[in-house]
């Protein structure tokens, strides 16, 4: 994004901001005109424990179809940290980094008849049956309706040209590679690397063809951005942080950083192809949006995300871009049905951007200070309270648009 791309986009957002700040001060009365008659949501609860080499319970395996809202919480199974939602091999919703003694966290997704599957990799039992009877009520035809189906719209064309920017810049990455530049190598891979976070969390259930969702070898989130705190022995090492490692650790770039460079590009180049022309239902922005702030509680605050370029920030601040331009498609009819949420969420990603520009630095690579053990030691508490004041409001954000679905 180039900085007049980031002054129009901080207009925008301002404006917005703005806007929601008028409606919420007669919020009452946008209240009574809204006609949300919401429907009910399903609650599942998913409890994860260390029992008999590892349990993932839910306690219900059927449900009516409609909005859902899988709650799920890690009591003490160290050896689960993830739980994914399946259906034909296609990742749903999903939680992940769930650590035991964290708080419970949610994802909302809504549901047509028919069976699925919850995947807890590491469980002695890792599929569990899940079924959905009935039928999935029709979409409402109101204004609020309307909004956020326009909404939906205009961010599935903000994630065809992400992804599309991703590939162009993932091929000036290969270029440097196959060159030999290092320094123009490493500049490459900090260009190309927020593409992916502001949009990560809409394109990990993606697979190479013929593969399953349960095996790493073809999931091209794995494949793409898998870290050294994640790495799968038996895929071994693939995607961007292995190049990160070569450029930025051991300085050199040899046969096998091209190879992995090669990959890279033509797994990029199967992500675009397969993300274009998708649609979104609401609650898919909603949920978005919470799991990239969650990213950055987990991996970038952390500083593990970027273990040898130390551009963490640059990736924080990719991920809180992504959610912000999720929630600023969902804000015009998310506005009409509960204006208050509305305005707690505008104001503090306002905050979160306000902070994020304190760390700004235009002489290092990707414009933000690198991420060192000194700057987490005396940082990290702060940011992760600014992201968590963030992501108490934008949580209740799903519940609210799928109950809409249906009105």
């Amino acid at each position: 994004m180039t900085s007049n791309d980031k002054k129009d986009f901080t207009r925008q957002f301002q404006l917005t901001a703005l806007s929601a700040l008028f409606l919420a001060s007669s919020g009452s009365a946008l209240a009574a005109q809204a006609t949300t008659a919401a429907a009910p949501v399903t609650q599942v609860n998913v409890t994860l424990t260390g029992d008999n080499n590892g349990e993932c319970h839910l306690d219900k395996n059927q449900v009516k179809a409609g909005p859902v809202t899988f709650n799920v919480v890690n009591k003490t199974a160290t050896g689960i940290t993830e739980v994914e939602l399946l259906k034909d091999n296609r990742i749903l919703g999903e939680k992940e980094n769930l650590a035991p003694g964290l708080p419970a966290v949610k994802f909302t997704v809504t549901l047509d008849g028919g069976n699925y599957q919850l995947y807890c990799p590491g469980a002695a039992q890792e599929l569990v049956a899940f079924t959905v009877t009935g039928k999935q009520a029709s979409q409402g035809s109101d204004d609020i309706s309307s909004l956020l189906k326009q909404g939906t719209e205009g961010y599935g064309r903000y994630v065809d040209t992400t992804v599309g920017s991703m590939v162009t810049a993932v091929g000036k990455l290969h270029t440097a590679i196959e060159a030999g530049k290092l320094d123009e190598a490493k500049q490459a891979y900090v260009q190309a690397r927020p593409y992916y976070e502001r949009i990560e969390s809409d394109v990990d259930g993606f697979l190479l063809p013929g593969y399953k969702a349960t095996d790493n070898a073809g999931n091209l989130d794995y494949l793409i951005d898998m870290r050294a705190s994640n790495l799968d022995p038996a895929v071994g090492w693939h995607g961007f942080h292995a190049i990160e490692r070569d450029l930025f650790q051991k300085g050199k770039i040899d046969a096998q950083t091209r190879k992995y460079a090669q990959d890279l590009t033509k797994n990029v180049a199967e992500l675009n192809k397969q993300v274009k022309g998708l649609t979104y239902k609401p609650e898919d922005l909603a949920n978005g949006a919470a799991d990239l702030l969650e990213e950055v509680q987990n991996t970038k605050i952390n500083g593990e995300e970027e273990a040898y370029s130390h551009i963490d920030l640059v990736d924080f601040a990719g991920n809180v871009e992504g959610a912000m331009q999720a929630f600023a498609y969902l804000q015009p009819g998310l506005t009409k049905i509960d204006p208050i949420l509305t305005k707690q969420v505008s104001d503090q990603f306002t905050t979160v951007r306000k902070m994020l520009d304190n760390y700004r630095d235009s002489s290092s690579l990707g414009g933000y200070k690198p991420y060192t053990k000194e700057l987490k030691a005396q940082d990290a508490a702060k940011l992760s309270r600014a992201i968590q004041a963030l992501q108490e409001p934008l949580s209740r954000i799903a519940e609210k648009v799928a109950t809409h679905a249906g009105a």
